[in-house]
């Protein structure tokens, strides 16, 4: 987390040497020198931090995504149809992509059922927006 905050090559350098002491490290276990071998053939996956500080080290924003679906799937049973399936997927992933940007869905859809693409921008272009300004 550290390095993540503030990334130096110097430090990449050591972390990059002090995972290879821990996930080459043998026992006189056999079964326990399969999991940090797996780890290491992964190593250059599970580093990438490294390369890009910007990179989150868990995917739990992700898992928090999908559970209000999640929750709402088990609630209902599911939908009848494969139209109604994909329909609530839209909706959702809209209304999850608007909370994401501040923008409020009720606002959106209004502008979109009335034609309106100056209130209410693209989602694509209010992405885009969102990611340079996170670069920047």
């Amino acid at each position: 987390m550290v390095y993540k905050e503030s990334p130096h090559a110097d430090k990449k350098g050591r972390l990059n040497v002090r995972s290879d002491e821990i996930f080459t490290e043998k026992t006189c276990f056999a079964s326990l020198n399969k999991a940090p071998e797996h780890i290491y053939r992964n190593k250059d996956e599970l580093l990438l931090v490294l390369e890009r500080p910007e990179i989150p080290l868990h995917n739990n924003a992700s898992e928090r995504d999908i559970r209000e679906f999640v929750k709402k799937r088990k609630i209902s049973g599911s939908t009848r149809s494969s139209p109604g399936r994909r329909a609530r997927d839209t909706f959702a992933s809209l209304k999850k992509t608007c909370r994401k940007l501040a923008i409020s869905f009720w606002e959106y859809l209004k502008a979109r059922a009335k034609g309106c693409y100056d209130t209410v921008p693209y989602l694509p272009e209010l992405i885009h927006r969102h990611a340079c300004a996170l670069v920047a």
